[in-house]
């Protein structure tokens, strides 16, 4: 197990390497400058050549990246062009809000999800089945934005439930904090639900159609206990695999769900970075939303080792 970890976190770095090329490269074929959007209208030609080359780019795409690549391996993110403040010092503000929020909506959509699939492959072709299966769909389909605009009219405005937007810390008050989390975690984690509802439905029916299982039957054990102590935990590794890749989901979507409830996440750091030009601040955005998703993608696959004992990492 040691060394399958040791292999797969060595495997991580020409990940991130390929990563932070493509990031790189694809910042600065979009159009806009840094410096015109710090000088906006004011600025003469004098003043635009010298922040270019206080900002180093008027040296070669190349000559920027690896001193960019540099100072990153070293602990360096830079600052950022519009604030001044160091990278790291910004997206180490936000991250645990961004982590916050995120394992909020993945809870979630565990809650939601599991059971609804355990209901649905229980009764297959029932109307509590047909029911889940148009939810889920629904779920899917539906866009965050709006789903997101939706609960703020409804909540926020007509019923006056839930603050609209904002973000307080747990630590400074639980309470607020608490209302605050509940819209952003639910439209976070419905689209995961959906997913886990309809993987998790596939899967358990067709563990419950299994010999085992009949076996168990057969010994006179409830429906209760064949579920929960046989065939859930063989049918969870397909949802296991879902939520790892909901993760790239959950961020995706922590962009939309963080600038429309005026959260102070990473996701919402990287969407004001794109509107400002803030190159390094958008850079550091995207190597540490990829360093998460390649983590989360780790750790699903150690979870199969638990949940199947015939599976081993040699």
């Amino acid at each position: 197990m040691r060394e399958y970890v040791l292999r797969r976190l060595v495997s991580m770095v020409p990940v991130l390497f390929l990563v932070s090329i493509i990031s790189f490269a694809l910042l600065y074929i979009l159009p806009g400058d840094p410096a015109l959007a710090i000088l906006g209208d004011t600025g003469d030609s004098n003043r635009y050549r010298a922040l270019r080359a206080e900002l180093g780019l008027d040296q070669p795409l190349y000559m920027q990246y690896l001193s960019w690549l540099g100072r990153t391996l070293s602990g360096d993110l830079g600052k950022s062009v519009r604030t001044g403040e160091q990278v790291a010092d910004v997206l180490g503000r936000r991250a645990p809000v961004s982590l916050y929020f995120g394992i909020a909506g993945l809870l979630v959509g565990i809650l939601i999800g599991l059971p609804a699939a355990i209901v649905s492959a229980v009764r297959p072709g029932s109307k509590i089945d047909m029911l889940g299966t148009f939810v889920s769909l629904g779920g899917v389909a539906i866009p965050s934005f709006w789903q997101a605009l939706l609960f703020m009219y409804v909540f926020a405005v007509m019923l006056h439930w839930l603050p609209p937007s904002g973000y307080v810390s747990p630590f400074v008050d639980p309470w607020l904090s608490t209302k605050m989390l509940i819209m952003p975690a639910v439209v976070l984690g419905t689209h995961s639900a959906a997913v886990i509802m309809r993987q998790g439905r596939s899967a358990l029916i067709e563990v419950l159609e299994q010999d085992y299982i009949n076996t168990a039957r057969a010994k006179g054990l409830t429906g209760k206990a064949v579920i929960g102590g046989h065939a859930l935990k063989n049918a969870l590794i397909p949802v296991v695999t879902i939520l790892g890749l909901q993760i790239g989901n959950l961020v995706s979507g922590a962009a939309i769900t963080e600038t429309v409830f005026a959260i102070p996440g990473v996701a919402r750091a990287a969407v004001d970075a794109i509107s400002f030009r803030d190159y390094p601040v958008l850079q550091g955005s995207i190597m540490m939303v990829t360093s998460a998703v390649v983590l989360a993608n780790l750790i699903t696959d150690l979870t199969y080792g638990y949940l199947d004992p015939r599976i081993r990492y040699r």
